[in-house]
């Protein structure tokens, strides 16, 4: 069954009882909000497929009903199979975890590029698995979960903090300078097969896309050389950007 954007009201008249509902992602409303209405006009399960500008980026969420994330181009061939067909049919199948079928990690769609913004520079960001102190289910405070996948800076954030706090852990006395040097200068840029970090076309990404790479938190620990640089080390690069003397005191205080 086809449906444009499954928003509030766009199954009220379409009868998709017991249907696999085909959504299209849209900015309006979110990706689980999109589950609840399928589920609500008695929808048995839901495709959710990406717009274009979002390629091959898919995520994980904790839906309601079966649900399947499919990229842009998948997203394509399902709706010709429908198109074309009088009766399609369509399965959505759990199959557990499937280990090592998998190009991560991958730049993701929403990730901005430089050389104006990277952000994130070097942090993991797109369904990452994590320990988390909250269930998956916020409905069931009983939840015997102890990990969670999430996305964005709710993730990157979280996890090149705690590289930070090993690394100076093993090395008190290096400064954050340090830290983020040795951080960025054994990243990865190579995925778990051993090719280039993609982004969501599929195609290698630019360091604008991936910034340093991918955090190594073993290779961190023995980079080998660090750039450090002390506060005042900063006030000459603010000369030369021609600040004046009140503005380089201002930032320096």
């Amino acid at each position: 069954m086809l449906s444009q954007n499954c928003n509030d009201g766009s199954l009220k008249d379409i009868n998709v009882k017991g249907e696999v509902v085909f959504c299209k992602r849209g900015m309006e409303i979110s990706r689980l909000d999109q589950g609840k209405v399928v589920k609500a006009a008695g929808g048995a399960a839901t495709l959710l497929v990406n717009q274009e500008q979002e390629g091959f980026t898919t995520y994980t969420d904790p839906h309601v009903l079966p649900a399947s994330h499919l990229s842009y181009a998948a997203g394509l061939n399902v709706k010709h199979y429908i198109n074309t067909t009088s009766k399609p049919i369509a399965t959505v199948k759990f199959k557990g975890t499937v280990i090592g079928n998998s190009s991560a990690p991958m730049a993701a769609s929403f990730s901005p590029r430089g050389p104006s913004s990277i952000c994130p520079g070097i942090g993991p960001v797109v369904s990452i698995l994590a320990a988390s102190p909250f269930p998956i289910d916020k409905r069931k405070s009983n939840s015997k979960s102890n990990f969670n996948v999430m996305s964005g800076t709710s993730m990157s954030c979280p996890h090149l903090s705690g590289i930070a706090a090993l690394l100076k852990s093993s090395h008190p006395d290096w400064s954050p300078a340090a830290i983020k040097s040795a951080i960025m200068t054994t990243a990865e840029v190579v995925n778990q097969k051993g090719q280039p970090i993609t982004d969501e076309t599929l195609q290698p990404a630019s360091v604008f896309a991936i910034g340093a790479g991918h955090p190594n938190p073993s290779k961190a620990n023995d980079p080998g050389l660090v750039y450090e640089i002390k506060p005042l080390d900063y006030i000459p690069y603010l000369c030369g950007k021609n600040y004046t003397d009140r503005h380089v005191g201002v930032l320096s205080v």
